[in-house]
Parts: structure tokens; sequence; C-alpha cells
């Protein structure tokens, strides 16, 4: 039960990122708190302390703990001057609003120093903001260094004494988190199986969000490799079971689909939600190749569960000999073709589980294992062998001046301010700067127009919601001062662990810890509510306003640009995994294929304000869904060649075929030349029909019956289905086709 529960918070939660953002910021508080409370400081300095403590914890974001201590050491002289400027220029309304629009264009220019240049922008940032919100002054500044200095000393035990968190740790709990998701995977599968004709949609909508969800855990593995392992070999190999197992669990998925209908089931099926539903295949029917379907599927569910550190024990060997046993002829039951193929996608997937075992330094005992698993083992040791020599990432160009994200963005929020400090000193002359906050924080992680308008309207919207939340509460807390901090701390967790999930959730708990602190500074009122609603507003509107006028990125120019580095991307892994199949030079696919996968994920992060619900444009968003989930399925097959290639040359059962590199040269043309009219409208470039040269190259009925132990086809099969992907990209963004 307690295992289960464990697996459960883990893939709800990878890595338990949300969970200790949230202990480490609650904890430091907390601390703070107590020691000030024993040095008996007033309320407001109480107030003051749990936010420096606040800003100190959540403004460090280097993974590595030297890093970090660096950053916090050099934030609290930071912390010191920006209060201290603070506190001189208290009285002086025109100087202190230009050193404040200033302050705030150096915080954001920062950003293009990495992680540290960002953290202390931000510290910068919020800690003169703080001085605002207390109202510091030269009397009162030498009692609140103090309290700032005393928080960022409890910020730092509990981030590097209480609370530890290490690279290699956190990779333990996001490898835990795939485990939990991979089986949940297999879980909506088996669902997907036994699913009713009117529940079936249903089913693979979940099927879909799951196999969604454990690739978004693979990216976040990915990204903490080099961190959380020893060298980077070991970093290579466990990148590569790791994508061994996202891309045997999405295929399994997609036989599953193809032997519950009639005819095979397209790619796209898995990836676009509405597309037409395969029925009326062998699946359909429950009989006893179903129930024993069914009864692998969980006992695979029940292999992956299993931790690495407990082994396998006798039982469970004994069902990861009979699922790896469906690799081979012999093993598979009598069936139809695309029934059979399932038995040997559940084959294919234990082989990935066991290579990720073995990745992961789980139980090597072989004294229990078949024919079948023996010779898993040693094509998986093979491949182990087969890990050469890395390629130098090439440095790409950079913009420069203006048209540098960080120098644009400065510029940008620095005008934003400059006319949320007019408008909310027209408002209220005392409570001003939550609209210069919300120009602020709606250019966080935001890069066009369109995100920016999103992220305003969300905030906009939680703080009403807020609001509301927060006069109920002043009501009943009333003066009540530790009870109004235990909530204050409570809001504080759900803020971050609810931040990764919705902007507008977080905006919510925001709010209504802002009407607790007023309530406890004496300062609360209705009134003062509804003042900070008409702030978030006015500073959303100028931060709109601001992105739309002064160096604009429009969200088609920036989707745009986003999307051509997709296609670039797509172009690079499907041309060195087919020239590596074709007996070309070893290269670092799987460092490609991330890169293609990170591109992706920007390119969506992009459109959702083209497929947000309240978007007026209906037709663009069904095109901008279309057209992400055609490329989604493009990088479903590079990176499906790119594993396969990634065997060469030391798999026993795997030859270099020299024809792939027609089918290759097809594909990467017309991948560039989508590019082309991507990045140049006026381009005369135009792609040729799907299809032919591949379909040539492949054996009579291999696509209605693929075989999964014949690689070439596997191979053949993955490359047909990309240049049919690729080619169907061609229509929605306008680019013409040559006639047959």
């Amino acid at each position: 039960m307690r295992v289960a529960l464990r697996d459960r918070v883990a893939a709800s939660d990878p890595g338990l990122l949300r969970l200790t953002a949230g202990l480490r910021t609650v904890f430091s508080i907390a601390l703070t708190l107590a020691a000030l409370a024993l040095m008996r400081v007033g309320v407001t300095d109480l107030v003051a302390g749990a936010m420096s403590a606040m800003v100190a914890t959540f403004a460090i974001q280097e993974k590595e703990r030297s890093p970090q201590a660096v950053t916090l050491a050099l934030g609290l002289p930071v912390a010191l001057a920006s209060v201290s400027l603070g506190a001189l220029l208290h009285s002086r309304v025109v100087s202190g609003d230009l050193f404040f629009v200033l302050l705030i264009f150096c915080a954001v220019y920062g950003r293009r120093f990495g992680d540290r240049g960002t953290g202390l922008g931000q510290i910068g940032f919020q800690v003169y903001f703080l001085s605002l919100f207390v109202g510091v002054t030269v009397a009162t500044l030498p009692r609140l260094c103090g309290v700032i200095t005393v928080a960022f000393a409890c910020g730092a035990l509990v981030r590097f004494a209480l609370l530890p968190v290490t690279p290699s740790g956190i990779l333990v709990r996001l490898r835990r988190a795939f485990r939990a998701r991979l089986a949940q995977l297999i879980a909506a599968q088996i669902t997907l199986l036994d699913a009713d004709p009117d529940d079936r949609g249903k089913a693979l909508a979940e099927t879909r969000r799951r196999t969604a969800a454990l690739h978004e855990t693979a990216i976040m593995i990915q990204g903490r490799l080099e961190q959380g392992t020893a060298d980077r070999t070991t970093a290579r190999l466990v990148q590569r079971r790791i994508a061994d197992a996202e891309i045997t669990a999405e295929r399994l998925g997609l036989l599953l689909l193809t032997a519950s209908g009639a005819q095979r089931a397209d790619t796209l099926t898995m990836h676009l939600p509405g597309a037409p539903l395969p029925s009326g295949g062998p699946l359909s029917r429950q009989d006893e190749t179903t129930a024993l379907l069914r009864r692998e599927l969980e006992a695979l569910r029940l292999l992956v569960l299993r931790p690495v550190a407990q082994g396998e024990g006798a039982a469970l060997s004994r069902v990861r000999n009979r699922l790896l046993g469906y690799r081979e002829e012999e093993h598979l039951p009598p069936a139809p073709p695309s029934v059979q193929d399932v038995f040997r996608g559940i084959g294919e997937a234990s082989r990935a589980v066991l290579g990720l075992r073995m990745a992961l330094g789980g139980s090597q005992d072989e004294s229990d294992d078949t024919p079948a698993t023996a010779r898993s083992r040693e094509e998986l040791d093979a491949e182990d062998a087969a890990l050469g020599g890395e390629e130098e990432a090439e440095d790409e160009a950079q913009p420069t001046g203006l048209r540098r994200p960080s120098t644009r963005a400065a510029v940008q929020v620095a005008v934003g301010s400059a006319l949320a400090i007019v408008g909310g000193e027209l408002l209220s002359s005392h409570r001003w700067y939550w609209a210069v906050l919300t120009c602020w924080i709606v250019f966080l992680n935001t890069a066009s127009t369109g995100e920016i308008l999103v992220k305003g309207y969300r905030r906009l919207l939680g703080t009403v919601l807020g609001v509301v939340a927060g006069i109920a509460l002043a009501g009943l807390i009333g003066h009540h001062t530790w009870t109004a901090f235990a909530l204050v701390l409570l809001f504080i967790f759900a803020m971050f662990y609810t931040a990764p999930l919705s902007y507008t959730l977080m905006s919510f708990f925001v709010t209504a810890m802002l009407g607790l602190l007023y309530t406890l500074l004496n300062t609360y009122s209705a009134a003062v509510l509804v003042l900070r609603i008409e702030e978030t507003a006015l500073g959303a509107v100028c931060g709109i306003v601001a992105a739309a006028l002064i160096l604009p990125v429009d969200t088609d120019r920036r989707t745009n640009e986003l999307l051509a580095t997709v296609l670039d991307r797509l172009a690079e892994v499907t041309d060195a995994a087919v020239d590596q199949l074709s007996g070309g030079p070893a290269r670092d696919l799987l460092d490609k294929a991330r890169d293609l996968d990170q591109a992706l994920a920007d390119l969506r992060s992009s459109v959702r304000p083209l497929t947000h619900p309240i978007t007026p444009m209906r037709g663009r968003r069904d095109t901008a869904r279309y057209v992400v989930a055609m490329l989604e399925t493009c990088a479903y097959h590079a990176r499906a060649l790119a594993a396969t290639a990634e065997l060469l040359p030391e798999h026993p059962s795997i030859a270099a075929d020299p024809r792939l590199r027609a089918a290759g040269r097809r594909i990467t043309g017309t991948i560039e030349a989508i590019g082309a009219r991507v990045k140049d409208p006026r381009s005369i470039a135009a792609v040729g029909a799907a299809g032919s040269s591949i379909v040539a190259m492949l054996e009579p009925g291999t696509l209605a019956a693929p075989r999964y132990d014949r690689v070439t086809d596997r191979v053949l099969r993955h490359l047909q289905r990309l240049d049919e992907a690729v080619s169907g990209l061609a229509r929605p963004l306008g680019v013409p086709s040559l006639a047959p």
C-alpha cells in the first residue's frame, strides 16, 4: 500500500520537484519566523522576514549545490543594497520611480547571464518591492537589514542542511516517476483493450494523456542526466534505455489500436484528439486470445512497477522470461497477424524494461534465464559496448543588440513598468507597485504578445477569485496573528505546488495570502483588495501594450520561428539516423533526438495562445492543433529511427542497408522545402507526392502485416510513416505539391 501510494505521488509530481519547492519555501519561512519571534520583533518585521525568505528560496535555480551557494552568497549584498536604496528613495517619488524602472531593466537584462543572472535580478526586484510593501525608511533600515540577513541565513540552512537536494537524488526520483508513469500508460492501454465501443473514445483520450505524461518525464530525465550521473557514458546509457522504453510503450499502444481495427491505425490517431477510431478488428471480439493479451499486459505492468533495488525474484523472473519469449516466433499464440504483432510489442517492451533495469544497476542474476532472455541480454550488452565517442556541439549564432531576447524583454518590461507606475499612481499613491509587479510577472517565461495576453488574463482571473477568498478569510481570522501566519504558510506551499500546473491557481493563492498579510499589517479593507484587482488589470494591460508596441514579437512570428527550428531538428535527426542506418559513421543521435523533443516542447508552449479555449479564431486553433499533432507523429518516427540506428554497428541482428539513403534524401528534401516556406512565404519550394519511392522498396504486404522481428522492415515502415506525416504538413502550412 505504501509503495503504491509513493508511486502515485511520484507519477503526479515527477522528481517531487513541486513538493520539494513548496516544502523548502515553507520551511525557510517557518524557520525565519521562529528566529525572528525569539528576537521579539514586530509584525511588520515578521512579514518582511517571511517575504525575504521566500525570495531567497525561489530565486535560486541552479541545479548543482556549489553554484547555488555562490548565488545565495551574492544575493544577500544585492538584497541589502536594494532595500537600502528603497529606504533612501522613500521620500523622493520621481527619483524612486526612475530607479525602479532602471532596476527592472537591469534585472530582466540579467537573464542573458543564465540562472545566476536571473536569480540575482529577481532578488533585487523583489526586495525593492518588499521595501515599498512594508514602507521602509532610513530609520527602520538597520532593523530590516538584520531581518533580511536572518531570512537568507535560514534559507541557506534549509537548502543545504534540512532539505538538501542533489542532482543525483532528483534523477533517482525522476526515474521512479518514469517507472510509475510507464505503468500508468500500460494500465490505460489495458482499459483501451477492454473498452466498449461507446467508451473507446474516452479510453483513447486517457491513453494519449498518459503517453504525453511519459514523454514529459523522459524529457525531464534527459535534462538532468549529466549532473545526476557519474560520467558521460552512464548518462548516454540511461538516456538510450529511457528512449527505448518510451518508444516501445508508445508503439504498443499503436499496435493495440491496429489490432482493434480492420485497417492499420495511423500514428496520428495517437496524437490528434478527434481522429477516427479503428474498429472491427480481431481484438474487437472478446475471446481467449484477448483474455491472454490482457493478462500479459497486466504482467508487463507488474514487471514495470517492480523497483530496481528489490530485484525480480523467482516468480517475477518467470514472468519476465515468458514475456521476452514473445520476441521469438515459436512462442507467439495462434492468432491473426495484427494480434501477434501486439504480443511481439509486449516482448519488445519487456526487453526495454530489462535494459532499463540493467542500466540502473539492477540485479544481474542470470540463473533463471531462458534462451530468449539470454539472447536479449546479449543484445543489450552489445548495444552498451557500442557507446562511442561524442560529437562536439556546434555553437549556434546568437542574435545581438535589440534582437537579443533578453535585451528586447528588458526594454519592453521597462516601458511597461513605467506605464504601470504612472497609471498606478493615478489609482493609488500608496499601492501603485502592484501594477508594476503584475507587469513584471506577465513577462516571466513568455516570448510573444499572445503568451503575455494569456498570462495576463489568467493572472487577473486568479486575482479576482483570490480577492473573494481574501475578504472571507480576513473576516474569519481577524487579528489572530499566528493563525494568519499558519494560513500564509499553507497558501505559499499551495502557490509553489500548483505553479507549474495552473497559473490561475497560483495567482489565487498569492492574492488570498496577501489579504492575510494586509490583515496582519492592519491595512486590510475590502477597498484595498478591490484596488488590488484594479492594479492587476492595469499592470496586465501595460505589459500587453508594451509587448505589442515596443519591439513586438507577435505570436505568428514566434510560432513560425519555433516551427522552423522543429523542422530543422527533424531534418537533422532523420538525415543522421538514415545515414547511420545506411552504413555511415556513428552520430550522437540521442542528443539530436533530445534537441528535437525540446524544440517541439517549445513550439507546443508557443501555440497555446492559438489553441486557448477563448480564442475567437477557431479555424487557426484547429490548424495549430493539427500541425502540432503531425509534428508529434513525425518526432515519434524520427525517435524510433534514431533508437534503431544507435544499435549499429554492434547489434548482432542488424545490418546497414545502403538503399535507405534515397528514402532519407526524399524525406529531408520535403522537410527542407516546408521549412523554406515557413521561413519565407515568398519561397517557391514545393513538395513531391508522398510514399512512391519508399513503397517500392518494401516487400508486398509489409505495411499490411508488419513483421516486428525484421528490423529492416521496421525501419522502412517508420520511414514510410514519416514520409506520409511530413507530406501531410504541406497542406495546412500552404506549401504547394508537385504533380506525381
